[in-house]
């Protein structure tokens, strides 16, 4: 996101199953903040603020500030607790980093390029791997990396060592995992049909009646 969002909340006092129930008909969602070296915080904050972060570009992957009785914290989403009816987010895990504390991130991965291997017909790009894990500081968390396949091959697959990734991101993975391979869809061959009314020829059948056999007359 291009702007640091800042949301406020507020610190809990009260738990309990009725008091969540009465939270979230307020509009609120109860979180608990940890981590950066210091105790846990519960709170409440605004669900339609956390809801919006969510579904912006960097998704769960996005960094943003909590104001928590005026105690500002860099947080991001660690886990969530999402209603299986509704799909409304009911509680989160949000991560407090220190500044310059690299943590794991899962990004998404997006293939570029074009083969220039002419393949055989019926040849098939497919990608198998669609996400990769990371070590970077949050603030510096790519939206995606690229995974260019000019370079891909009938034999060779492009691997995670093939991606090239930002400054600063360090690549988690097996750089042997596959990313994008080439599979061949061959048709199978069916069968000659058999004309209508023709009956198909049974090998060591016996002559019909009226006819000679091998050797005769």
């Amino acid at each position: 996101m291009a702007e640091k969002i800042v949301v406020k909340a507020e610190k809990r006092e009260e738990f309990g199953k009725n008091v969540n129930r009465r939270l979230r008909a307020d509009g609120k969602v109860p979180v608990v903040i940890y981590g950066g070296g210091t105790e846990s915080v519960s709170a409440t904050a605004p669900l339609s603020e956390l809801a919006a972060i969510i579904r912006s570009d960097s998704g769960i992957n996005s960094v943003f500030s909590i104001d928590v009785a005026g105690d500002i914290n860099d947080v991001i989403f660690q886990d969530r607790q999402v209603d299986v009816i509704t799909g409304r987010l009911i509680h989160a895990d949000l991560r407090r980093f220190a500044k310059g504390e690299k943590i794991e991130m899962t990004v998404q991965i997006h293939v570029v390029g074009e083969p220039t291997e002419q393949f055989e017909e019926g040849a098939v790009v497919t990608q198998v791997a669609r996400e990769i894990k990371v070590l970077c500081e949050p603030a510096k968390t790519p939206e995606f990396v690229e995974a260019d396949i000019a370079e891909l091959r009938a034999d060779r697959p492009i691997h995670v060592s093939d991606i090239k990734v930002p400054a600063g991101v360090e690549i988690v993975d097996d750089p042997e995992t596959v990313v994008v391979t080439v599979a061949v869809q061959k048709e199978l061959e069916l069968e000659p049909q058999i004309e209508e009314g023709a009956e198909p020829e049974v090998v060591g059948e016996a002559p019909a009646e009226g006819e000679s056999g091998e050797g005769g007359e």
